[in-house]
């Protein structure tokens, strides 16, 4: 049985397993290097009044990163934030529309997000503009486009199984 809000999906085909183990490895991955670099920062600027001239700027980039794998995660969970008090007082078929016209919507607003970012992407592959060190802005950027459009998929995706009622 399931709770409230939580989906139930089909067994996913082992390719697609696949995937989501690299992306549940990479997130993982990414908060493990997270805590040695800033661990190591703050006890070489303790002990030692020195770091890394890149630890900084490299910190917030994987802070960047890590939270959008980890929006990926949840909408490939079905777990992000909702409101959903308006839901509890529609009647079963209200509600499956407002889920589905709630997440169009999202899928709209990702998809918009996706576009405007791959813009950015461009513009500082254009302006060859540098995060830090001799590391292009436009690779670092690449994040973005990236988490947005498979978020988007992944909406859309949850948006039909819930109009054929299968969630």
């Amino acid at each position: 049985m399931s709770n409230q809000g939580e989906s139930v999906s089909p067994p996913a085909a082992p390719w697609l397993r696949w995937l989501h183990n690299i992306e549940d490895g990479l997130l993982a991955l990414m908060l493990f290097a997270m805590v040695l670099l800033a661990s190591s920062q703050v006890i070489m600027r303790n002990l030692l009044d020195s770091g890394f001239s890149w630890g900084d700027p490299l910190l917030r980039l994987l802070v960047l990163w890590l939270g959008l794998m980890g929006a990926m995660v949840a909408t490939r969970l079905d777990r992000h934030i909702t409101v959903d008090a308006l839901l509890r007082v529609l009647t079963p078929g209200l509600q499956r529309g407002a889920r589905i016209m709630t997440k169009l919507a999202t899928a709209a607003v990702c998809a918009l997000l996706a576009y405007h970012s791959a813009r950015l992407v461009a513009i500082d592959y254009e302006y060859q503009n540098l995060l830090f060190a001799q590391v292009p802005a436009w690779a670092g950027d690449l994040i973005l486009p990236f988490a947005f459009s498979v978020m988007t998929l992944r909406i859309v995706f949850q948006a039909v199984m819930t109009f054929r009622g299968r969630t």
